[in-house]
């Protein structure tokens, strides 16, 4: 979609629909580290847009600076995703049908723009990350929120961003109502199969709720 602020790869739904997964790639990384989900996820209404963050790193991109530079960065990706889901979703796609997800610093943006996103999701994904402020995030949230669903994943032997911060930062918002389902992996930073396994299954069950079988 080039009419949009960041560079991006869309993949269309199989079957026309206004559903839509945003994919938010970790650091140095960039969309095309992610084109693998859509077929392993294989749900044929989904459309797909994944996303390269603004700042260039290495061979890749970021979505804001090493700590403990993150804030500005975090605060002008999150104005810049604002701006683009609100033209995703001006037209083509319905935000209550949509998912954002998130790995690593795209986990964190997933928190830290998702929960103050003045629209609310169908899901939200979080997957090896941690929150920026999570008490400073409760006090700025979209209140609508928390009563959607969210899943966040991480590794007990993740040795780039630890296990046991993540946890208790999603507890936070966990004892302030988020409805927060949180799934531990014996992984390093990375994303395993029997990880996305879950995560098509939850996304599934999300989706066909009212329906007595998966597609």
């Amino acid at each position: 979609m080039n009419e949009l602020e960041l560079d991006n790869i869309f993949i269309p739904s199989k079957i026309p629909s206004k559903k839509l997964m945003i994919i938010l790639h970790g650091r140095g990384d960039s969309s095309e580290g992610f084109t693998s989900l859509p077929p392993f996820f294989d749900i044929d209404e989904m459309n797909y847009i994944l996303l390269d963050a603004p700042f260039e790193y290495y061979s890749g991109f970021s979505w804001y600076p090493l700590p403990p530079n993150q804030f500005t960065g975090i605060e002008y990706s999150s104005k810049v995703l604002t701006t683009v889901l609100d033209q995703l979703f001006k037209e083509k796609f319905n935000p209550q049908e949509s998912f954002l997800f998130g790995f690593s610093q795209g986990s964190l943006l997933t928190f830290e723009f998702g929960a103050r996103y003045q629209q609310v999701l169908a899901g939200y994904i979080a997957i090896s990350g941690y929150i920026y402020d999570a008490k400073k995030l409760l006090q700025e949230i979209n209140p609508h929120v928390k009563e959607s669903q969210w899943l966040c994943t991480h590794g007990t032997s993740d040795g780039v961003l630890p296990y046991a911060t993540s946890k208790k930062q999603v507890e936070v918002l966990q004892n302030a109502g988020f409805k927060i389902d949180f799934k531990v992996y014996d992984k390093d930073h990375t994303i395993v199969e029997d990880e996305l396994t879950m995560i098509s299954q939850w996304i599934k069950k999300i989706l066909y709720k009212d329906k007595s079988t998966c597609k």
